[in-house]
């Protein structure tokens, strides 16, 4: 750009500010009072976040004087900072927070600065700004960990054994935590060849060879790639003399195990002749590892469930661990569930979903000891209203009944909320009709604070405001936080209630569960758009739309999707449809609304029937594991919204019935 045209631009973005500068203080001398709000300085938050994507410092510099003293005026501060990041001192992102203590920005500023410290290796520097960042995900927080270890902490390490064993894709912040573990006096040799093991498996060559290395262990990337090439003709002739010898064979089944599972099985009793008990607990764990990861290409395989069996006695990570479990969930097998999560950390073991699962394997047993310790593990989770408190009081004998909540804000809470700084930022976001990301941010970051404040009154406060604007993504948000006073009207909020009861209805499909599904797909925003391109409040796909438009005798118009009466029309006549397909049963056809029917019906066994929680929980992809949890338990709680009596998520979800059974 010009020296002319930059000026040029600079002048014309002064006679903006100085145009809503007039217009601001003919709304202060009494002129449009009400509408102040709207077209305050804060308006010019997108103006300067354009500046901010153009990187033109000199506008962003008249932005942050002349919104300095409105809600959204640290953010000019805070895209000039951004710029560069990596590069500025430490001590301009600790004057930020500290002026904007405790803010969304302060927060993402602090934490964006640690790890881009951490790629230019500046430990030193990151260190002062570490207790600015209060939430870190999970880049953020092996950023962290490795500035803790490099600036003199070097027992952070323990706390990241989960890292140090993960072969799943990560973070690059959490692999070069994981590189600088290796060095570390406290990976023991036990830990060091857990994890070379683990690479092995997974085909980690050059991770791998570097472990290795930590381990006195020389390895050859040669022999690796021609084990690669051939690995069924180097199994037939390895070696077993050495741990040489053992990483290759561990790396020869991993790869037998990736490309043709039920060759790896049959050849397990060969690869495990003559080696040693850990190197045998191993192979069988890596055939066992890789059979539970590749459901969606193999199908469920009782050999695999053997296979971790028999590897019991090595050490687990979390996530073979889990993988057991899931696997013995899916067949039923009740003493290997209880191995399985045994062997889990004490964090996992603790979750609700390991403690119900415990607890359902504990009361198979015969003795009355474990049965009083599932009652007692049921008891307990039955105090909470998610999936898996609801099924426990289903273990228990109980429904869920209850009148539906309907707790207030004072008006002492409403006037907190009108003072609050964050949640003001959100609104004040929204009414400028800034980008989503922003909004979002500053909105959770709000509710973040109040729920670790336990403050139920202001997050009824900012549900009630949200949900009384058609805000119902944010009022949900807002409402499932609270901890002992709730309101379904804003947690389970029932919009477009006519359309959704007719429609549901006229397809034979409950409406509490149609409910359900929309919260779960879009929380009610009606232009709702995935990233593959499902639209609406049911969240359509543009092919299932055609298919149902054709099926329902219509011509197909694409901007139905975004019209709320025909998209519900749409989702609950396919929601039938589906259920129609898959024997009837709700879990099948939540499932399948969101994978795909076929899916949905390969994961059905095939010898007998299995309980819905055993199918659910043994779903091979996560995103539709946890989503058939959040529809049924969302479906519960529209049960009693919608006056439906006593709710049992057991009864909702049924049970499985073999493949192919009409």
């Amino acid at each position: 750009m010009t020296m002319k045209k930059q000026g040029d631009l600079i002048a014309m973005e002064r006679n903006k500010v100085n145009n809503k500068n007039h217009f601001r203080r003919f709304i202060a001398m009494g002129g449009l009072l009400a509408c102040s709000s709207v077209y305050a300085l804060d308006a010019q938050f997108n103006d300067a976040l354009r500046a901010a994507n153009a990187s033109n410092i000199a506008l962003l510099d008249q932005f942050q004087e002349q919104m300095q003293n409105d809600v959204l005026g640290y953010y000019p501060e805070y895209w000039k900072l951004n710029t560069n990041l990596g590069f500025q001192p430490a001590a301009a992102i600790i004057s930020f927070a500290q002026r904007y203590p405790q803010s969304a920005m302060a927060e993402k500023l602090a934490a964006d600065y640690v790890e881009e410290k951490v790629k230019l290796a500046s430990f030193a520097e990151a260190k002062p700004v570490l207790s600015y960042v209060t939430n870190p995900d999970q880049a953020e927080s092996c950023a962290i960990a490795q500035v803790r270890a490099k600036t003199g902490d070097s027992l952070v390490y323990a706390e990241y054994k989960d890292i140090w064993l993960t072969t799943n894709t990560q973070p690059e912040s959490c692999n070069g935590l994981g590189r600088m573990m290796l060095s570390s006096p406290l990976m023991t040799t036990q830990d060091r060849q857990q994890r070379l093991w683990g690479q092995l498996r997974a085909g980690q060559s050059g991770q791998a060879i570097a472990t290795a290395q930590a381990l006195g262990l020389n390895l050859s990337l040669a022999q690796l790639n021609q084990i690669q090439a051939n690995p069924l003709e180097y199994l037939w002739n390895a070696g077993k003399t050495n741990d040489a010898d053992y990483a290759y064979l561990i790396f020869a089944l991993g790869r037998i195990a990736d490309s043709d599972l039920t060759n790896a099985l049959a050849n397990l009793p060969r690869a495990v002749q003559d080696t040693p008990p850990a190197v045998q607990q191993y192979l069988y764990r890596t055939v066992g590892y890789v059979g539970g990861t590749t459901v969606m290409k193999n199908g469920f395989n009782r050999g695999v469930l053997n296979a971790f069996d028999q590897s019991y006695g090595y050490p687990f990570s979390p996530e073979e661990a889990e993988i057991y479990a899931r696997q013995s969930i899916r067949f039923g097998a009740w003493e290997s569930l209880i191995r399985a999560i045994d062997a889990m950390s004490v964090t996992q073991k603790q979750e609700d979903r390991w403690q119900y699962w415990l607890a359902r394997a504990s009361e198979q047993r015969s003795d009355a000891a474990s049965k009083q310790a599932a009652q007692q593990i049921y008891r307990k989770l039955a105090q909470g209203d998610d999936y898996h408190n609801l099924l426990a009081k289903d273990r228990l004998g109980e429904r869920y009944n209850h009148k539906a909540y309907d707790e207030q804000p004072s008006s002492q809470d409403i006037q907190r909320l009108n003072q609050n700084i964050h949640f003001k930022r959100a609104f004040t976001l929204r009414d400028v009709n800034a980008p989503a990301t922003y909004i979002n941010r500053e909105w959770n970051w709000a509710v973040r604070q109040a729920y670790l404040q336990q403050d139920d009154g202001l997050l009824l406060a900012a549900a009630k405001r949200a949900h009384d604007m058609g805000w119902y993504d944010r009022a949900i948000y807002a409402a499932d936080r609270t901890t002992s006073k709730h309101n379904d009207t804003y947690r389970y909020t029932t919009p477009h209630r006519s359309n959704v009861s007719s429609h549901s209805y006229n397809a034979g499909v409950d409406p509490a569960w149609a409910y359900g599904l929309m919260r779960q797909e879009s929380r009610f925003v009606t232009s709702a758009r995935s990233h593959v391109g499902a639209g609406g409040l049911m969240q359509i796909m543009p092919n299932t739309a055609k298919l149902i438009a054709r099926q329902m005798g219509e011509t197909y118009n694409p901007a139905a999707l975004s019209e709320m009466n025909t998209n519900i029309r749409y989702g609950t006549y396919y929601l039938s449809m589906i259920q129609g397909q898959l024997s009837g049963n709700a879990v099948l056809a939540t499932a399948g609304y969101n994978a795909g029917p076929n899916r949905a019906r390969r994961w059905q066994p095939d010898g007998q029937t299995i309980a819905a929680d055993q199918y659910t929980e043994s779903i091979p992809l996560l995103e539709t594991r946890d989503y058939v949890k959040h529809v049924m338990t969302n479906a519960t709680h529209y049960g009693v919204v919608l006056g439906q009596g006593p709710q049992s998520l057991e009864k909702r979800m049924g049970a499985i019935p073999v493949r192919n059974t009409p």
